[in-house]
C-alpha cells in the first residue's frame, strides 16, 4: 500500500466515483437503498474533505504559494459540498428533493475531483519530492481514524464554520 498523499487521495476519489455510479444506477431501487448509498457517500466525503483541509491543503499552500488560487477554490468547493452533505444528512430518502440534491452533490464533487487530478495534483507532484508526499500521506493515514464520519459531527461542522469565516 502506498503512502503517497496523491495516490491516497486518488484512491478516495475512485471510491467516491464507485459510490456515485451505484447511486445513479439505483434510480428504480427502493428509497431505503438510495438512503444507505447516500449515507456511505456522505461518510466518504466527510472523511476525505477533512483530511484534505487538515493536511493536504495547508501543507501545499505553505510549500507552493503559486497554487494559492487553486487551494482557495478547493476550500470553497468543499464548503459547497459540506452544505449539501449537511442538508442531505437531515433528509429522508423519499423526500422529493433527495435525489436532485444528491445529483447536484455528485456533479459538484466530480468537477472538483477532475480539477484536482488534472490541474493541480500534477503540479504538486512535480514540485514536491516523493519523500515529502509519502510523509504527508503517512500523516493522512495516521489521522484518518480521528476524521469525522458524518457532516453533523462537531469536527465537520467546525470545518464548515471555518470556511464561512475565511
Amino acid at each position: 500500500m502506498s503512502t503517497d498523499a496523491i495516490v491516497l487521495l486518488k484512491e478516495d476519489h475512485q471510491e467516491m466515483r464507485r459510490l456515485f455510479k451505484e447511486f445513479q444506477a439505483s434510480e428504480d431501487a427502493p428509497a431505503s437503498k438510495r438512503g444507505r448509498l447516500v449515507k456511505q457517500i456522505l461518510e466518504a466525503l466527510t472523511v476525505h474533505t477533512w483530511l484534505e483541509n487538515e493536511i493536504m491543503y495547508p501543507e501545499v499552500r505553505e510549500r507552493l504559494p503559486e497554487l494559492e488560487d487553486h487551494i482557495l477554490e478547493s476550500y470553497e468547493e468543499h464548503h459547497v459540498a459540506d452544505v449539501l452533505c449537511f442538508e442531505l444528512s437531515s433528509m429522508q430518502p423519499d423526500d422529493e428533493h433527495f435525489n436532485a440534491k444528491t445529483t447536484v452533490l455528485i456533479e459538484n464533487v466530480l468537477h472538483h475531483v477532475e480539477e484536482e487530478e488534472q490541474e493541480w495534483f500534477p503540479k504538486v507532484r512535480e514540485s514536491m519530492g516523493r519523500k515529502e508526499l509519502q510523509e504527508m500521506g503517512q500523516r493522512m493515514i495516521d489521522r484518518r481514524p480521528e476524521a469525522p464520519r458524518s457532516p453533523t459531527a462537531p469536527k465537520a461542522l467546525k470545518k464548515s464554520l471555518d470556511a464561512m469565516r475565511a
